[in-house]
């Protein structure tokens, strides 16, 4: 006989008070009701919904399938297993949203019973979960049951089954966020790690985790609780505490690589924290820089030559001599900012013209350090010098620059010099040029 819509409902749930009925000993796994009317009935309504069952006709199941449920609940496992999809069926059948709405919680309540009964919970817990996600993520009121049965999941089995129900498990955190506010920004970093540790213990073992990974982040993005001040007020105290922790060093990393906010200080002392446990060129490199902008050359220096010796291919190298051209500067050392920068040349040809310009407003910006006030041609050559590194560089500007303080003619003969003549230009610059006027 059928059932209205709340029957059904308070029927299936009804039935727990019949699960602790003495029955018959099973035969061959079944237990028919001792009533000869009762079995009877029982076979003939178990054949009547299995026929159902097997032609799809969900909505016409699920009366047979109830009767059995409340009057021989024991009969066989077969009925929970097979009224998870009578009852799934039927919601999909169905088109009246009350009635939807009863049978998907009847799946949910046939999961219940079997535990009851059977109490085999984790081999569908994951199953329950799935199913309270498919029918629950939209619902405001509903969509914490598929979270909390994710959950449940992962204390029994110890993880999610196949793993892309990670996936489901984060949309439904996601939901559970934007409709209910369910949890801290804290709390949903927390779970993002886990499964992001989850989906990285998947991959090492061969699986694709890439699509579920992308899943993740834009659910993430699309919270938007990762940003600058989030990575300030809270994971950096956190780190702040614990300079040592690791995990959480890569978290803000990771983070602020994403959000652009590098340029604070939490960012640097997570850069430390990763670099003192496992530097690499990059960390290292990076660091470096980060010290650079901080004025702090003395370290950047030490960060560099670091960097230098990890680095593995010459535009690697390249670049750290580049970088420590730069600290050399900073620190007074022009010579060795000489060196570096030509040595970067060297190793990587697209740096040739950089380098070269660098290495010219060196020799230009030594003017005053340079001038031994005994000779003005020779305090002047030293320009003829920039020009030579201007004019490797292929920069006019520097070139011209450099011959308007070229000696003139008249500076020349005083002296007793000649055009082509060749000086020594002395300091640190060291070099011998042949001499030109500027006129």
């Amino acid at each position: 006989m059928m059932l209205t819509n709340m029957k059904i409902k308070i029927a299936i749930i009804g039935c727990l008070s019949f699960l602790m009925v003495g029955l018959v000993q099973a035969q061959d796994g079944w237990n028919w009701p001792e009533d000869k009317e009762m079995e009877a009935k029982a076979r003939e309504l178990n054949a009547a919904y299995n026929d159902y069952l097997n032609s799809e006709d969900f909505l016409k199941a699920k009366g047979p399938l109830n009767w059995l449920l409340n009057n021989a609940p024991d009969l066989n496992e077969a009925l929970y297993i097979n009224g998870v999809k009578v009852y799934e069926g039927a919601a999909d059948q169905a088109t009246d949203k009350a009635e939807i709405s009863v049978y998907q919680d009847s799946v949910l309540t046939i999961y219940d019973l079997r535990k009851k009964l059977y109490d085999n919970e984790p081999k569908w817990i994951a199953n329950k979960a799935y199913y309270a996600y498919k029918f629950y993520k939209g619902d405001k009121d509903k969509v914490s049951i598929a979270t909390d049965l994710f959950e449940k999941t992962i204390e029994i089995d110890g993880t999610l089954a196949p793993f892309t129900l990670y996936r489901a498990y984060f949309d439904a955190i996601y939901r559970n966020f934007a409709y209910n506010k369910a949890y801290t920004p804290d709390e949903v970093i927390s779970k993002y790690e886990f499964i992001m540790g989850k989906l990285d213990e998947e991959e090492a073992k061969g699986g694709d985790v890439a699509s579920s990974r992308n899943t993740l982040d834009q659910l993430l993005n699309a919270m938007d609780i990762i940003n600058c001040e989030f990575i300030e007020n809270n994971m950096g105290p956190k780190l702040a505490e614990d300079p040592t922790n690791l995990k959480l060093a890569k978290q803000i990393f990771q983070y602020a690589i994403k959000e652009k906010c590098t340029s604070s200080e939490i960012f640097l002392k997570a850069l430390e924290t990763i670099d003192n446990d496992n530097p690499t060129f990059t960390t290292s490199q990076v660091r470096g820089m980060r010290y650079m902008q901080n004025q702090d050359y003395a370290k950047a220096g030490e960060l560099f030559e670091k960097a230098l010796s990890l680095a593995s291919t010459d535009e690697e190298r390249a670049e750290i001599h580049w970088d420590l051209a730069k600290v050399h500067a900073n620190l007074g050392s022009r010579g060795q900012a000489r060196s570096s920068a030509l040595k970067a040349a060297e190793l990587n040809e697209e740096l040739k013209s950089d380098a070269y310009s660098f290495v010219g407003g060196l020799i230009m910006a030594s003017s005053n350090a340079c001038k031994g006030g005994q000779s003005r041609v020779k305090d002047y050559s030293i320009f003829i010098a920039a020009y030579n590194a201007y004019a490797v560089a292929g920069d006019s500007k520097g070139m011209a620059n450099a011959k308007a303080r070229f000696p003139s003619k008249e500076e020349l003969f005083t002296e007793g010099f000649q055009v082509g003549q060749t000086i020594n230009t002395g300091c640190w610059v060291g070099q011998t040029v042949t001499l030109a006027t500027r006129d």
